[in-house]
């Protein structure tokens, strides 16, 4: 614990954004590794005489902050946690940090589960399927994130997480816990859909964000990304569409009738996407926009 005033850690601040970076990332530090909000150092701008206690000291956090600088290492795998929807959780280089726009998978999945089961967040009822009826999948599942969503927004369900990476997987297990959904999703390592066989024909959602950037535009990358993400969850082949055929292959054996496949993919992959959906005998077959307008999702219906 390290006590100064609000004057001396709004200079010390001023300090570190010489050695370079953006205060917005900055604030982002202190407040995911002291707690202390924007708003937090607003109010010591207003009053910098106020005393302030840093959990944890400043060396500390300057040695975080020039890492970042140095090595481009993400700050969330440096600090080990990030936000994301409701949920904080905990990240590292086994698994990809979430994204903001894939939250918008979540949505479009509560929107259909909402079409064709009972409300998201309703309470179970005596008219409430089964949770055997209810199972979903979220292919290559990371941190888990997804996962940790649509338990939380579909709790009379059970899910099945898939991951390739055994330590992705504990990563998940992690979240999963802390999150209280646990219980309610079994983790299965093994690729894609070919590791639920088990459940084939019973899948009423399945999930993905798989790799999809084309291998010859890996090393393109923000180092940010290049260097310290894993390469299995980010590289999708010579065209970045291997692991969406690979889904979309199983996708009719594995779905249960009228069940729902939603995916994200590249910015400039939708005709292809679509496509290959289309000729695995799927229907509905449909794009959804993410958050800047670009048509970044797929999904589909098994009829």
């Amino acid at each position: 614990m390290e006590r100064l005033t609000g004057e001396e850690l709004l200079s010390w601040r001023r300090d570190l954004l010489r050695l370079g970076g953006e205060g917005q990332a900055l604030d982002w530090l202190l407040d995911m590794a002291t707690g202390l909000s924007p708003s937090g150092l607003q109010t010591l701008r207003l009053h910098p005489h106020r005393p302030i206690d840093l959990p944890i000291p400043r060396d500390d956090l300057e040695r975080l902050w020039r890492e970042h600088l140095v090595a481009s290492a993400p700050l969330q795998y440096l600090v080990g946690r990030c936000c994301w929807r409701t949920f904080e959780m905990a990240v590292g280089p086994a698994v990809l940090i979430p994204r903001p726009e894939t939250e918008l998978l979540i949505d479009l999945a509560t929107r259909f589960m909402a079409a064709t089961g009972p409300t998201p967040f309703s309470p179970p009822s005596s008219t409430t399927p089964t949770p055997a009826e209810l199972l979903w999948a979220d292919l290559g599942t990371g941190s888990g994130c997804l996962a940790m969503a649509l338990a939380e927004a579909w709790p009379t369900s059970q899910g099945l997480a898939v991951d390739l990476s055994e330590e992705a997987l504990s990563q998940a297990r992690i979240n999963l816990h802390n999150a209280g959904v646990g219980h309610r999703v079994r983790l299965v390592q093994g690729s894609w859909l070919e590791a639920l066989q088990p459940w084939w024909g019973r899948l009423k959602l399945v999930v993905s964000n798989p790799p999809y950037i084309p291998s010859h535009q890996i090393d393109q990358l923000d180092p940010v990304v290049r260097d310290h993400e894993p390469r299995l969850a980010l590289d999708g082949g010579h065209d970045g569409l291997c692991s969406i055929r690979t889904i979309a292959e199983a996708a009719p054996s594995a779905l249960a009738p009228g069940g729902r496949l939603l995916l994200e993919h590249h910015h400039d992959q939708s005709d292809q996407v679509l496509s290959i959906l289309d000729e695995r005998g799927l229907v509905d077959c449909q794009f959804h926009l993410d958050l800047e307008g670009n048509k970044r999702f797929a999904s589909a219906r098994q009829p």
